[in-house]
């Protein structure tokens, strides 16, 4: 299970810059008292507060493979609020988006206790200059723009009358 930090105290999670002892004092402190062993522990204790920083940090990576983002959810197949999982991200490229229904291999081996925490992407048409969010939600509902999944696919359905030239999707989900 992973380390749960006491969030009233991590918000935010930054590890100060300015240092906490002064390094040069380590030439100077007799290696056999008890002051450099009390400079060791505040050394250990500025390096475990570092990892924990570096270990709530979620990974800004949005790769086509993949990835564990860092971040971590509570479990919902458990009662325990301290039993967290990871969540996971895959990017997809989508390519050239036309009008109609378009249908992409996502490649995931979904089973039922996965859960899709988000689904989104953008539609750019680099020649018209539309850039579109996804899903999108138009005045017209005529011209929306649908994004979902299933067990195998993207599903994509572009009402808006615009031919993308490139898309992608990301995909972030559990699994419990």
């Amino acid at each position: 299970m992973p380390y749960i930090p006491d969030v009233r105290q991590n918000t935010g999670s930054f590890v100060q810059q300015t240092p906490v002892f002064d390094v040069s004092r380590i030439y100077e402190v007799n290696v056999n008292s008890d002051e450099f062993k009390e400079l060791i522990v505040t050394l250990a204790q500025q390096i475990n507060n570092i990892s924990i920083v570096l270990n709530n940090k979620e990974s800004g990576y949005f790769l086509t493979e993949e990835f564990v983002t860092s971040a971590l959810f509570y479990n919902p197949a458990s009662s325990n609020q301290l039993e967290l999982i990871p969540e996971f991200r895959l990017t997809i490229n989508i390519g050239s988006l036309g009008a109609g229904v378009t249908t992409v291999a996502h490649g995931l081996p979904i089973t039922a206790s996965w859960k899709f925490v988000d689904i989104y992407g953008t539609a750019n048409d680099s020649i018209g200059f539309n850039y579109y969010p996804l899903p999108f939600s138009s005045a017209v509902g005529a011209t929306n723009i649908e994004l979902r999944v299933n067990g195998t696919n993207v599903i994509i359905t572009n009402n808006s009358g615009i031919n993308f030239t490139s898309c992608n999707v990301v995909l972030e989900y559990i699994k419990s």
